[in-house]
């Protein structure tokens, strides 16, 4: 079953149009890479599905809903959960604040505990960071932290922007088999966007190319790897 649908997408920045008729689609419990060039619109298209941006032309949908005009709070009630590119973290408060930030919509505490439980299961290395003010962490302690603030929101649909940006190789596996576990554990459906493309195909079943804001390309992700016109043209290897 189809989970989001994206279709004829515009969206721009005042007189600047970003992306021109995108279209995307991800099913249930799939992970799928959004991959291209910096400047290509790959953050502009995660910020318009989360409802950052608004498209001028175009539909999104959700399981068959259609939320173009739903608010990006609303989107978080039904299920859709952003992990910004470059963390966005509040410095001034801690670890453990910061993460239960993703859970403001939840009313039953016990269930926000539960959801804590989960996040700290997959991430243990930042229970001993409980109080430590998130400002003062890694980098890679921060990206754990902002994965964990969006998994606190219980999301059926997970938004990963650059997940690698500025960490250490180890970090960037530690992260990715962390996408990979509540993915296959969790059945939660991940649309990841990411500079290091080997990795995101290397972790996605399949793969879109954006390039300059027009979608040039989709498939599975061997296949995507494998295509020397497709590495040549789009993917720069």
């Amino acid at each position: 079953m189809t989970l989001l649908s994206v279709e004829g997408l515009d969206v721009r920045y005042g007189d600047i149009q970003v992306l021109w008729q995108a279209d995307l689609a991800v099913a249930e419990a799939e992970i799928v890479a959004l991959v291209g060039a910096n400047g290509a619109g790959k953050t502009t298209l995660l910020r318009t599905i989360a409802g950052l941006n608004t498209p001028s032309a175009g539909r999104i949908s959700l399981r068959g809903r259609d939320i173009t005009a739903v608010s990006a709070e609303e989107r978080v009630g039904l299920g859709i959960a952003l992990v910004p590119e470059g963390r966005r973290l509040f410095a001034g408060l801690s670890t453990f604040e910061n993460l239960r930030i993703g859970a403001f919509l939840q009313s039953d505490h016990r269930a926000s505990r539960r959801a804590l439980d989960r996040v700290l299961a997959h991430f243990p290395e930042l229970v001993p960071l409980e109080h430590r003010l998130a400002g003062t962490l890694s980098g890679g302690e921060q990206q754990m932290c902002a994965i964990g603030r969006a998994l606190m929101s219980a999301p059926r649909l997970l938004l990963v922007d650059e997940m690698s940006l500025g960490l250490a190789p180890v970090i960037v596996e530690r992260c990715g088999k962390v996408l990979a576990d509540i993915n296959r554990a969790e059945g939660i459906t991940i649309l990841l966007v990411e500079q290091d493309i080997e990795l995101a195909l290397e972790i996605a079943q399949r793969g879109y190319i954006l390039d300059t804001g027009v979608m040039k390309a989709e498939g599975p992700s061997a296949e995507l790897l494998a295509s020397v016109d497709v590495r040549a043209a789009y993917l720069g290897l």
